[in-house]
């Protein structure tokens, strides 16, 4: 707690998706008595997948424990697999974070610090099959609840991840007042949001975009992987 109110630090690196950030990040904003932190490795500007540039409010060397820690994803994370900065304040909040939590392919973060072995977890579609090579125990939903430990499912799922982690700390009720204050009631165009969903056209076309980072992860997750034997 800082000044005895909730204190969440939510993480910062290059690369990262904006909208695994910015999603929660408006709905813990919105919740009662908190006080929401953006961390980095240094105070430096970081610039997210698509060049918004974000500044931290604090360095991890600078920031106090934190009760909530939120990680975002992105194909930035590639390279914070091997980040052991990175790694290392993640782990200095096991045990005393009332929730370590992740977005996106930040649950493979999460997995690296060695923070998910014995605990379900899930993550974007496109990363969730190298869930297992970190110890987790994948699992199809868009959020996921175990213990100590909050996953959200890919991108937009930080919006239903936030609204999770706002009921679990104040209750359902601050949840949907949240969620009508945001105006949270999506109604998507197309059904092609998962890949069980979208043809098999459109999921082959993402995939082939996609295939270069994803070969890369898959590397840099083993790698974290075999750190943790």
């Amino acid at each position: 707690m800082e000044n005895g109110r909730l204190a969440i630090g939510m993480l910062l690196f290059p690369g990262m998706t904006q909208l695994d950030l910015g999603g929660p990040y408006e709905v813990f904003c919105r919740m009662p008595n908190t006080t929401v932190s953006l961390l980095s490795v240094s105070t430096a500007p970081v610039r997210t997948e698509w060049g918004l540039t974000i500044a931290p409010d604090r360095a991890f060397a600078d920031a106090e424990a934190q009760d909530i820690i939120c990680v975002p994803g992105g194909w930035g994370v590639n390279e914070q697999l091997d980040n052991e900065e990175m790694l290392a304040f993640l782990r200095a909040h096991e045990g005393r974070a009332r929730y370590l939590t992740a977005v996106c392919s930040g649950s493979l973060i999460l997995g690296a610090a060695g923070l998910l072995k014995g605990y379900r977890a899930t993550t974007h579609w496109m990363s969730h099959h190298m869930l297992h090579l970190l110890g987790a125990n994948p699992v199809e939903q868009r959020v996921v609840i175990d213990r100590d430990r909050i996953t959200g499912g890919g991108v937009t799922a930080g919006i239903d991840f936030g609204l999770v982690v706002a009921a679990e700390l104040f209750g359902p009720a601050v949840a949907q007042e949240i969620q009508l204050a945001i105006e949270y009631h999506p109604a998507p165009l197309y059904d092609s949001g998962l890949p069980s969903t979208a043809s098999a056209a459109v999921r082959d076309a993402v995939l082939l975009r996609a295939r270069a980072s994803l070969e890369a992860r898959e590397l840099a997750v083993r790698r974290a992987a075999a750190r943790l034997e």
